[in-house]
């Protein structure tokens, strides 16, 4: 049915330029990555991860291993948080220059790969500041190569061109998109992610799910970002029960692992637009705020006010979570009230209200959603006109539940 909201007339990019080792146990691919950088005459490397998840999965063991097979050396930056900061990025550049790093080796989430693809940037463009880069004050061409080894199932950073980073002073939480932090090599190994918390586990799916919604209803998409979404959501529908109930499962990890990296290409093809471009200024204002809870609070007022624009996608698109959805604009209550049970049923029941928004807080909001650099060109390719009396209704809907 999707396909009735395509102009066949329309040129679109199609775009995955990541060689992404995929698999149970891709993880040992990390010796053949070392080995190839080698080869390229790169010996010295900066590793950018968070405070533990590197050494509790057990990446960290075979990483040091490579290094150590293949004569490589290494600065470790540790420090990135979820939400990461521009100060983040700047210490760790600042530690790659100083050790003379040659490339990136990114190991964590979406957090972790993010700062790591900053850091690359700068290494490549001294003299400018992680603040300039998300104040878009320069524009890069080029970057440090970028390795990635994904923990997590859900940004999809691990294969496309977009990078996100704090600016706290401003509250801002700009994204990036340039061709020249694609990773190199990326590693997605669903072993390594059996040890996701309960929360992580639900939220990380949750981003995926927000990431095709998006990506198959922008202006600018394409029928490829159309087609990952379908699959996409089917997919975490199927098999983020299975992994809340058994986080051991290396079969519901392996397909939700699948789906986010489908999904991060799904976005890099059609882009984002509301939930994204009004989730940031909530983890902006508040960063320790799980920027996958943001999104699930905004998702299902995101959906009643894009549906009438888009029924036919996203009938298609959200089939497995609301069934019966026919591809009728009048259907908007139907889908995001049908999102929002799906939401709770898969123990995902805060809205704004729960996390210390108020009504009051709402118009700080829609200025940041804005003036945050980057937000506006999300806006500007929703499926609907973004005004501020939309962008506002959003938040207000997203206060308290739709379901009482």
């Amino acid at each position: 049915m999707w396909e009735k909201d395509i102009d066949i007339n329309e040129v679109r990019e199609i775009r995955s330029r990541t060689l992404v080792y995929f698999g149970v146990g891709a993880i040992n691919k990390i010796s053949d990555i070392c080995k190839d950088l080698k080869a390229k005459g790169i010996t010295k490397l900066v590793v950018v991860t968070g405070h533990g998840a590197y050494k509790k999965t057990g990446a960290w063991d075979h990483v040091t291993k490579a290094f150590a097979e293949n004569g490589i050396t290494y600065v470790h930056y540790d420090k990135v948080t979820p939400n990461p900061n521009t100060h983040h990025v700047n210490e760790a550049a600042k530690m790659a220059a100083d050790f003379g790093a040659q490339a990136m080796l990114a190991i964590g989430g979406g957090s972790a790969i993010d700062a790591g693809k900053s850091v690359a940037i700068l290494m490549k463009n001294p003299g400018h500041t992680a603040e300039e880069l998300y104040e878009f004050k320069f524009t890069p061409t080029e970057a440090a190569p970028i390795i990635a080894i994904n923990l997590t199932h859900g940004t999809g950073s691990e294969a496309n061109r977009f990078a996100v980073v704090s600016i706290e002073e401003k509250n801002f939480k700009p994204a990036i998109a340039y061709d020249c932090i694609y990773p190199l090599y990326s590693i997605d190994d669903p072993a390594l992610m059996t040890g996701l918390a309960e929360n992580q586990t639900r939220y990380v799916s949750i981003d995926a799910v927000n990431h095709v919604v998006e990506a198959s209803t922008t202006k600018v998409t394409s029928p490829y970002a159309i087609d990952l979404a379908v699959a996409v959501v089917k997919l975490v529908n199927e098999y983020l029960p299975v992994a809340l109930k058994d986080p051991t499962n290396l079969e519901a990890r392996y397909f939700l692992a699948y789906a986010a990296l489908i999904a991060g290409i799904s976005f890099d093809n059609g882009m984002l637009h509301y939930t994204h471009a009004l989730e940031h200024p909530l983890s902006g204002v508040n960063p320790h705020l799980t920027h996958g809870l943001g999104l699930a609070m905004l998702l299902p007022a995101v959906i009643k006010n894009i549906y009438p624009a888009k029924p036919a996608t996203l009938a298609d698109v959200l089939a497995p979570i609301v069934p019966g959805l026919t591809g009728c604009a009048c259907e908007a209550e139907k889908a995001a009230q049908g999102v929002e049970k799906w939401l709770f049923s898969v123990g995902s029941t805060h809205k704004l209200e729960d996390e210390g928004f108020k009504s009051s807080d709402v118009d700080k909001l829609v200025d940041l959603a804005f003036n945050t650099p980057s937000l506006g060109g999300l806006l500007g390719i929703a499926p609907t006109e973004a005004t501020k009396e939309a962008v506002r209704t959003i938040y207000t809907e997203s206060l308290k539940p739709y379901n009482k």
